[in-house]
């Protein structure tokens, strides 16, 4: 493949000269960083193969715990917010094979107790912006623990109650590509949680909300659709909603699937910006307990 471009002459004018196009232009530095450390995250979590089966099986009777409730409701209310009992179902297990992968419960990024030991400073330096550093080795914890810890719930459940699979490949594509911006999404809040110890002495109490938060509103407990009134549209417009809410309704082909990517995509986008207005604040002030 090759390219034109305009060279110079002595006249003044120029000349239109061949430029041949190479295969490994895109092996940048900046992309072959990121991807080592995509590629470190992914290894680090694979390590610990026992503490990942050991969630798997804890997120799988959990599930089944939760399907009956579900069941139960639904039986109660047949069609309720448009869900069927397997739809619940499948709702239901897919969220418990999302819980790790999002890390809906917080955590997971180091950044606090980095503030704590003083190698935050360390980490503001390098010639690598921080945000993205972390990001890439979150996402590559979050590829593992999808592959690994995120199918044994969905296989449970297909065993047990039979659940719902996507009508075809582009649905499987679009909810690929859900997952993809929910743990995006999923990061850049627990990013703020985290980067609010530069702050605070002690971001136990941040991390607290942001754990009742994120259980209540991003479908985790129950579909968010079931939510009455004015709350209902509130969690759905909130960023929480794009971690569990909006990759399993997409999955189910129960929202349009451009619009969902496009909701997620909007808060990913905001929130890590934030996150950059907050890292670069982070390098005016930061508070470092025993550093």
């Amino acid at each position: 493949m090759t390219v034109a471009q305009r060279k110079p002459s002595s006249s003044g004018g120029g000349r239109l000269t061949k430029i041949a196009w190479s295969p490994d232009a895109w092996r940048c530095p900046t992309f072959r960083l990121y991807l080592r450390l995509f590629q470190y995250g992914f290894r680090r979590h694979a390590t610990y193969r026992a503490a990942t089966f050991a969630g798997a099986f804890t997120n799988t009777v959990f599930g089944i715990l939760r399907a009956y409730v579900l069941i139960a409701l639904w039986q109660a209310r047949p069609g309720l917010a448009g869900y069927d009992v397997a739809d619940a179902v499948t709702f239901c297990f897919l969220t418990q094979g999302l819980l790790e992968p999002m890390r809906v419960f917080g955590g997971g990024l180091e950044l606090s107790e980095r503030v704590r030991t003083g190698a935050i400073a360390i980490d503001l330096v390098r010639p690598a912006p921080l945000q993205p550093w972390v990001l890439a080795q979150d996402l590559g914890r979050a590829a593992y623990q999808l592959v690994v810890r995120g199918t044994a719930p969905m296989l449970a459940g297909a065993a047990l109650f039979g659940v719902v699979l996507p009508d075809g490949p582009l649905t499987w594509a679009a909810f690929a590509a859900s997952v993809a911006i929910g743990v995006v999404v999923s990061f850049a809040l627990r990013y703020l949680v985290a980067l609010s110890s530069c702050w605070v002495l002690d971001d136990r109490g941040v991390q607290a909300v942001s754990l009742v938060a994120t259980l209540f509103f991003s479908g985790m407990v129950v579909p968010l659709v079931i939510f009455p009134g004015w709350l209902g549209t509130l969690a759905q417009a909130l960023p929480w909603a794009a971690i569990m809410q909006v990759p399993a309704d997409v999955y189910l082909g129960k929202t349009d699937a451009a619009a969902a990517l496009g909701f997620q995509a909007l808060w990913a986008a905001a929130l890590l910006a934030l996150g950059a207005l907050a890292t670069r604040a982070a390098r005016r002030k930061v508070i470092i307990q025993g550093g």
